[in-house]
């Protein structure tokens, strides 16, 4: 119960252990996920990565270091350390160019990523992305971010009843979250050390997104208790080639709470760099 499929493990350069799936053929698509607790690639897209193998892209769905099964390091978890590690698991793939698909901290990756290496990504979906404000600010003024760290200090996350009532705050409709999602997400943050939220460090790229240049699809819900909502203004404002979906009744996982629009949007999206 809580087990998560196990794909396959890439060793980098520096030691640290990877785990990821990779699935069919075609254009690689790399899913990232976001930064909750016992959080994992599986848990946060499973409905989704199917969906896009089955129209004919190669997924890639890795677990960030510190999550799912990938190693989880005594570090300073950083945005850099993030990238570099994303970095070495597409070199370790030979994926010079692909498609990145960012939720919450994995948005703030791909934007990253797409600013330090423009030439790898052809096209940034991002579904209410970190890394556009100020932490001290906005995030930590969250209820979302304020509860979530509490409670895994606090150990609160361990049990299927602590971690339905943290993935509550994450959907407008809590009625969608599966016993399957909270049992593999306790699973993983038993083996979680605290540094791996209490030292998190997102800057501010805001100033930077103008350079971005390829083309961008952007989600976000109203209803978002971690991210705020006003992130897509920012990008929007700054952004060439951007389009965004703002949803009513709906919280900061779009691809859970409306899987059919996200899907079908996406791949409309990345039909258009087919044709």
């Amino acid at each position: 119960m809580g087990a998560l499929p196990q794909g396959r493990f890439v060793t980098l350069p520096d030691g640290l252990r990877l785990h990821y799936l990779d699935a069919g053929e075609g254009e690689p698509v790399v899913f990232i996920h976001g930064s909750g607790p016992g959080a994992s690639g599986h848990s946060n897209f499973k409905q989704n990565y199917p969906v896009f193998e089955k129209f004919g892209y190669r997924v890639i769905v890795p677990d960030l270091p510190g999550y799912g099964l990938s190693d989880k390091p005594e570090t300073t978890y950083s945005l850099d350390f993030f990238v570099s590690a994303l970095t070495g698991l597409l070199d370790s793939l030979d994926i010079e160019r692909c498609v990145l698909v960012g939720n919450s901290l994995g948005g703030a990756i791909a934007i990253k990523l797409a600013l330090d290496a423009p030439r790898r990504v052809s096209r940034l979906v991002l579904m209410a992305p970190g890394g556009l404000m100020e932490k001290e600010q906005y995030y930590l003024q969250m209820e979302g971010i304020q509860k979530m760290g509490a409670a895994f200090a606090n150990g609160e996350l361990n049990d299927a009843d602590g971690m339905r009532r943290l993935l509550s705050l994450q959907l407008y409709d809590a009625s969608l979250i599966s016993d399957e999602t909270v049992n593999e997400r306790v699973a993983v943050v038993q083996q979680q050390p605290r540094c791996v939220l209490s030292t998190m460090q997102v800057p501010n790229m805001a100033a930077r997104l103008s350079e971005l240049s390829c083309p961008i699809l952007g989600f976000w819900g109203m209803n978002d208790k971690f991210c705020p909502s006003s992130g897509a203004q920012t990008m929007l404002e700054a952004c060439r080639n951007i389009r965004f979906v703002m949803l009513s009744e709906c919280g900061h996982w779009v691809m859970v709470e409306h899987r059919e629009l996200f899907n079908r949007t996406c791949l409309d999206f990345l039909a258009e760099g087919r044709s």
